[in-house]
């Protein structure tokens, strides 16, 4: 209890350091002294994304925050960011987004694909919206931005990239269809190494020069091998191997907060000149998305819970993806700034949405998002009890750990949210999925 209360002191102490570094950054800049001016504004960022982390309906922001200081960062300080004893720091992005992609292959099954014989519907409009409503909204706001060339493109780069592991954290935290966004981005990925660089041709032709080809390659070697690697990893050799599991989301992380940086600091001439304009071309870019998507699915006569799932995988793109592109042409300070630019914001537009249809949830539908917490609270339960082996959390649920399960919910006070029916599908799902689902007792 002590320990809860020193440990809540701590993220009221950061807000509140967070908000005195902000005062003074604005009093310098007034006064005209910008010598120091940075530091205090990088520094608000920092503290409030640790501020953040103390509350539950601020968490989800943290990282962003974070982002936000790190671009802070870079426009203040690019100098120590453009290069490394003479070499471009841009070397590093292609690496880093490999890792990341791991990583992401790293969370997905195989099973994952068994959404497009499921919920073949879904899985469809969900890929025909993605790579026809961003890529066509991108062309239009480019055409009418006034835009540098290059940087106009970038626009609509980032509306030809497939969606990315965002969208399915969204989908979680919306209470959507998490099997459905996990299918839907897994079949955009694999699709994208022939997409993006034939809408790149077609729709930014008239920007840049496309090399269909070396696009295609860049994609593969990008995205499409280090997801395989990752599937492959967490088939046969997740749970061996517990410090790689355990690295990966931090690794992630920070690999991200580097390519901002990198991309933010070669970038830094075009963001001071444009970033107002561009901020809101990219807004209306990201807004567009979900709302086209949601009311495209809806007008399909969509259940309500699915029409979300696939605003947020129309609205969110994968960002990085777009980056390693535009590094992959020579391009990253101008063909990058878009994504730059849409990374950040769609994760705060997307964690606002999520959050508003989280407390709205549909009536009348099965709430996946509720389930999963239900699910996650039992596992925790019979691992801590010595039950159940984390090494035994894949695959299709045993018998014997089912009817656990369903007589673990009949004995919990608050857990009366499904019927024994309701379950009983959920659990048909997991097996279908291979989601987290636990095969078998110690």
């Amino acid at each position: 209890m002590e320990e809860n209360r020193e440990t809540g002191l701590i993220y009221k102490v950061a807000l509140m350091t967070g908000v005195a570094c902000l005062a003074i950054g604005l009093i310098l800049t007034s006064m005209g002294s910008g010598a120091f001016t940075g530091l205090f504004i990088i520094a608000f960022f920092v503290a409030l994304g640790i501020g953040f982390r103390g509350y539950e309906t601020l968490k989800g922001f943290s990282f962003t925050i974070m982002i936000l200081g790190v671009v802070t960062t870079a426009l203040y300080y690019p100098d120590y960011f453009t290069e490394f004893n003479g070499t471009s720091t841009s070397i590093l992005i292609i690496p880093l987004l490999q890792i990341i992609m791991f990583g992401m292959g790293a969370t997905m099954s195989l099973r994952a694909f068994i959404g497009v014989i499921k919920q073949p519907k879904g899985v469809i409009l969900g890929f025909l919206l993605q790579f026809t409503i961003m890529p066509l909204v991108g062309f239009g706001l480019a055409k009418f931005s006034g835009f540098p060339p290059e940087i106009a493109a970038g626009i609509i780069l980032v509306g030809c990239s497939p969606s990315g592991l965002a969208s399915n954290v969204m989908a979680y935290l919306g209470k959507g269809n998490v099997p459905l966004s996990l299918t839907i981005t897994s079949v955009n990925t694999l699709f994208a190494p022939i997409l993006t660089p034939l809408l790149m041709a077609l729709l930014a032709g008239t920007f840049v020069e496309i090399d269909t080809v070396a696009m295609m390659w860049s994609i593969m070697k990008i995205v499409i091998l280090p997801v395989i690697a990752g599937i492959i990893f967490q088939e046969f050799l997740s749970g061996k191997a517990k410090w790689v599991d355990a690295a990966l989301p931090k690794v992630s992380m920070v690999g991200i907060g580097i390519i901002v940086l990198v991309t933010s600091a070669l970038g830094r001439d075009g963001l001071i000149e444009l970033g107002i304009m561009l901020f809101f071309v990219v807004l209306a870019h990201n807004l567009s998305g979900y709302l086209l998507g949601y009311w495209s699915a809806k007008l399909l006569n969509m259940n309500e819970t699915d029409c979300r799932t696939i605003a947020i995988e129309v609205g969110m793109q994968n960002a990085g993806l777009a980056k390693g592109i535009a590094q992959g042409m020579g391009k990253l300070a101008t063909l990058g700034l878009a994504p730059l630019v849409f990374g950040p914001l769609m994760n705060v537009t997307g964690s606002m949405l999520a959050m508003y249809w989280h407390d709205n949830a549909p009536e009348g539908e099965l709430d996946y998002s509720k389930y999963i917490e239900t699910r996650n609270r039992f596992i925790e339960e019979m691992t801590r009890s010595g039950r159940l082996s984390p090494e035994a959390l894949k695959g299709a649920w045993a018998e014997e750990v089912k009817s656990l399960f369903l007589a673990w919910t009949e004995e919990q006070p608050d857990e009366k949210s499904f019927t024994r029916q309701q379950l009983e599908e959920l659990i048909q799902i997991d097996s279908d999925y291979g989601l987290n689902a636990p095969k078998k007792l110690k």
